[in-house]
């Protein structure tokens, strides 16, 4: 059996990690699963936003090297990442111009040959599973409206919630400018929106089955980590 660490950006992905994907994911054969906040994120006045990739790909070579036993993933937000200078995610500004469905593939690969590489041959490259979130954690609330609308006690913005739902294939698929990202269109229809608290209550009025069937890319990050070959030690 295997731990698994989750390397998280901040406040909201720890709490859905902790009180919602933890007690799944143990259920799937894992020991223990613990987000990790890396780069600077352990500061708690400082929390939040996207850190540099040399700063979190040293964190994730830190726990793999330091506990062979484990599997590492990432759970950060596709909006935002540093996409140019010495900060930059790998392959985040060839990602901007490449079709929906390929851009969090293009960084993820990428990450993972980054991490592998840095580890050398003997590394089980089952053990990183990276994992961008389309286009950040805000847009899996759309997954359903009505309990979206029920977890954060406002039941009359349902209509408005539907409204954004109803203009993409998908929840992932909301997109990522500095005024239509999913957390903006949120915080225009809820001034006092606070991310981790209401955040954390919409995902439990929604529920994990539900995110799973309207968030494809999030279902593919599940399944990988359910696979039982990363279940065995390397």
């Amino acid at each position: 059996m295997t731990r698994l660490l989750i390397h998280v950006e901040g406040e909201t992905e720890e709490t859905f990690v902790n009180e919602v994907l933890a007690q799944y994911l143990c259920s799937c054969g894992y020991t223990t699963v613990s987000a990790r906040l890396v780069g600077n994120a352990r500061q708690r006045d400082r929390r939040g936003g996207i850190r540099p990739w040399n700063s979190v790909r040293n964190d994730i070579l830190a726990h793999l090297k330091e506990d062979p036993g484990c599997v590492a993933t990432t759970m950060v937000d596709y909006y935002a990442l540093p996409q140019s200078g010495e900060g930059a995610w790998p392959n985040r500004e060839r990602a901007s111009d490449l079709p929906f469905h390929q851009k969090a593939i293009a960084i993820e690969s990428a990450m993972h040959a980054d991490i592998c590489g840095a580890l050398g041959s003997n590394f089980n490259p089952n053990r990183f599973i990276p994992y961008i979130m389309m286009h950040e954690f805000e847009g899996m609330l759309f997954s359903d409206c009505e309990s979206f609308g029920r977890g954060i006690c406002r039941t009359d913005l349902v209509s408005n919630f539907r409204a954004i739902r109803s203009q993409y294939n998908t929840p992932e698929e909301i997109n990522d400018s500095s005024t239509t990202a999913p957390s903006k269109r949120i915080k225009n229809l809820v001034p006092n929106y606070e991310k981790p608290l209401l955040g954390a209550l919409a995902v439990l009025e929604i529920g994990l089955d539900k995110i799973r069937d309207e968030c494809p890319h999030f279902c593919e990050w599940l399944n990988k980590l359910n696979s039982g070959q990363l279940l065995q030690q390397p």
